[in-house]
C-alpha cells in the first residue's frame, strides 16, 4: 500500500482575505473591459466571486441562484426559496433577495412573465449602480433572458471570458486551500489502493473515494472514470459493475472537488492482485511515466501554449490516436483555463497564451494502443513557480509497475 499516512499538517487558508481578493480580481476583470456589471448563474463562478454555496450539483441544471456583481455597488446574492441565511457572515455579500426562477420546470406557461420581472429588477440594479455603463457580462443565459435584457436597453457581453481569467493565477490562500483538497483525495486513493481486490465491482472501489472525500470536507466528485481491465481503451468509460479480477489494470481520474471547493484532479493506475505485471502493462505505464516527466521537466513560466506543445513528449504512432485530450489544463474551483492540445489539434480545438507564475495546473498522460487491450492513465496536479513546477500531487506510482520493479 502506498505510504500517504505521513503528510505534514496543513495550516488552514485565511478566507476572509481569499474572499475580498477573489472579489477584487473579478472587479478588475471588469475594470479591464470596460463592464458595469456581471451576472453569474454558473455555481462555480458565484463561489469564486462571493464564496456563497447551495446545492451547487442541482444549480448546475436548475437556474435557481444567480449573483450580481458591480463594478462599484453592492453584490447581490438571488438565492433560492427561503436560502437567504446560506449567506450570513460573508463579507463579499452586501445584500441577497429571492430568487425569480424562470426556468420552464420552476415557471411552466409563467414564464413569459417572470422573465419580463427578472429581467426588470436587473436592469435595475443595473441603473442603480452602473455609473452609467449598461454594459452587463453574463456566464451562462438563455435566450429568453437574453431578449429580456436587451429589451431593456442592456448590452450582454459574454462573462466565462473574465472569470477564467480571474481564476487562472491563484492566491497563496487559494493554493493552501487546494492543498487541502489534495490531501482529501489522496487519501482517498490510498484507501482505494488498500481496498482494491479481485472480486469487487468498479463502482464499489470508486465509491471510497466519495466517501473519504465527504468525510474530510469536500464536497463532490465530477465524473465517473474509473475502469478495469478491458473497459480501460480506450479511454473515457465510467465505472460500472463490471467485477475486477486478478491481474487487470484499474485506471481513474479522480476529479474531486474537495475542501474549500478546491478540484483536485489526480489519476492512477494500479495493479490488482499480488501478480506480475505483463510486459504489456509495464510498457504501457512506462510510457505514459515517461510522458508525465518528461513534459513536467519541459514546461516553465514565460513558455507559450504553443511553444510547449511543439517540444513536448512525443507519443509513439500506435498510442498517438487514443491520446488524451489535452496535455495539461489548469485546475482551481475545477478544471479552468487553460487548455494546452496536442499539436496536431491546435488548429481546430487550440488557443495560445503564455505560461505564468502563480497557475495551478494537471499535466496528462494516457497511453493505450489502438486495438490494445487496456490503458494507464496518469496525471500531476502542479503549481507554477518562477523557476517552473512544484508538485502539488504526491501519491506514488505503482511499485509493481515501475521500471525499477522489472527485474
Amino acid at each position: 500500500m502506498p505510504d500517504t499516512a505521513v503528510r505534514p499538517v496543513l495550516d488552514h487558508p485565511d478566507l476572509p482575505r481569499m474572499r475580498r481578493t477573489r472579489l477584487a480580481k473579478v472587479r478588475d476583470e471588469l475594470r479591464r473591459r470596460d463592464i458595469g456589471a456581471i451576472l453569474l448563474y454558473d455555481p462555480v463562478n458565484i463561489r469564486y466571486a462571493t464564496d456563497s454555496r447551495n446545492m451547487a450539483v442541482w444549480t448546475l441544471h436548475n437556474a435557481v441562484r444567480y449573483a450580481f456583481v458591480p463594478l462599484e455597488g453592492p453584490v447581490v446574492v438571488f438565492d433560492f426559496h427561503n436560502c437567504e441565511h446560506l449567506s450570513d457572515g460573508l463579507e463579499t455579500v452586501d445584500e441577497v433577495r429571492p430568487a425569480t426562477g424562470w426556468y420552464w420546470f420552476g415557471a411552466g406557461p409563467e414564464q413569459q412573465r417572470r422573465v419580463v420581472r427578472w429581467a426588470a429588477e436587473i436592469a435595475a440594479l443595473i441603473r442603480l449602480h452602473g455609473g452609467g455603463n449598461r454594459r452587463l457580462a453574463v456566464d451562462r443565459l438563455d435566450p429568453l433572458g437574453t431578449r429580456a435584457l436587451e429589451a431593456e436597453g442592456i448590452e450582454i457581453l459574454d462573462g466565462q471570458e473574465p472569470m477564467e481569467m480571474a481564476r487562472h493565477v491563484k492566491t497563496p490562500d487559494e493554493i493552501l486551500a487546494m492543498r487541502h483538497a489534495v490531501a482529501a483525495c489522496e487519501a482517498g486513493m490510498a484507501a482505494m489502493h488498500a481496498a482494491l481486490r479481485p472480486g469487487m465491482t468498479e463502482n464499489e472501489l470508486w465509491s471510497i473515494l466519495h466517501q473519504v472525500n465527504i468525510a474530510r470536507g469536500g464536497e463532490w466528485i465530477e465524473t465517473r472514470l474509473l475502469a478495469s481491465g478491458p473497459r480501460t481503451n480506450p479511454w473515457f468509460q465510467e465505472c460500472g459493475e463490471r467485477v475486477i479480477e486478478a491481474g487487470d489494470l484499474v485506471s481513474f481520474d479522480s476529479d474531486l472537488i474537495g475542501p474549500y471547493g478546491m478540484c483536485a484532479d489526480i489519476s492512477r493506475s494500479f495493479l490488482c492482485g499480488n501478480g506480475r505485471a505483463s510486459e504489456e502493462q509495464r510498457t504501457l505505464y512506462a510510457l505514459a511515466l515517461e510522458q508525465i516527466e518528461s513534459n513536467i521537466a519541459l514546461l516553465k513560466p514565460g513558455m507559450s501554449y504553443r511553444e510547449f506543445a511543439e517540444r513536448s513528449f512525443r507519443l509513439p504512432e500506435i498510442y498517438r490516436p487514443n491520446r488524451y485530450s489535452v496535455i495539461f489544463h489548469g485546475v482551481g474551483l475545477c478544471d479552468e483555463y487553460p487548455a494546452c492540445v496536442y499539436l496536431e489539434d491546435f488548429e481546430t480545438g487550440g488557443y495560445d497564451g503564455l505560461v505564468v507564475p502563480g497557475m495551478t495546473i494537471c499535466m496528462e498522460s494516457y497511453a493505450g494502443a489502438v486495438g490494445g487491450r487496456e490503458g494507464v492513465k496518469l496525471e500531476q496536479q502542479l503549481l507554477v513557480t518562477e523557476s517552473g513546477l512544484e508538485p502539488l500531487s504526491s501519491f506514488p506510482f505503482e511499485e509493481t509497475l515501475l521500471p525499477s520493479r522489472w527485474l
